[in-house]
């Protein structure tokens, strides 16, 4: 298994390991929740300090020493890198789409089924555009800044359990 072992402070290296606090495991085999039903009553959204922005580079382009992105995904036009907004600004780095970082905190298993399309077209009814990202034990959700409380109460909501009818 390749996993990429990151802070907080940006990438530090990939290998056959994965980080969980301090502690370095080999191979661990960490099953996460696939129960559709489940993670929709587990997810336990949290919300992120700060605002998040994408930013895009050249291929060739070298990263600013002083930026410590949070994800780094590398296309065929560029590398995407999303960051805080402060670091962007000095940087000098133009960005898009200004947003919140929701986590999910429920530990989802990568071949988890619907979990995505579940929430994500929860906040689509209510008008609310999402990138999520999927991690090796959350999956992540930047919304919009000006629409990250409505997206937090949601996803609350998905998650309180249905009220009961009494039968008389």
């Amino acid at each position: 298994m390749l996993a990429i072992a990151a802070s907080s402070h940006g990438w530090l290296k990939a290998a056959s390991l994965h980080q969980v606090g301090s502690e370095v495991l080999k191979g661990a085999a960490v099953a996460g929740e696939r129960d559709l039903k489940a993670l929709l009553r587990d997810i336990k959204p949290e919300m992120q300090e700060g605002v998040f922005v994408f930013c895009t580079i050249a291929h060739d382009g070298e990263i600013p020493a002083a930026i410590h992105p949070l994800l780094m995904f590398r296309e065929r036009e560029g590398t995407t890198l999303v960051m805080r907004r402060e670091q962007a600004e000095r940087a000098g780095l133009s960005s898009q789409f200004a947003s919140r970082l929701i986590t999910l905190t429920v530990h989802s298993s990568l071949n988890a089924v619907g979990f995505l399309a579940a929430i994500t077209a929860r906040l689509a009814e209510a008008g609310i555009s999402v990138n999520a990202v999927s991690a090796f034990y959350h999956d992540h959700l930047f919304v919009p800044d000006q629409r990250a409380g409505d997206a937090l109460r949601i996803l609350n909501s998905m998650s309180a359990p249905e009220p009961r009818t009494s039968a008389r």
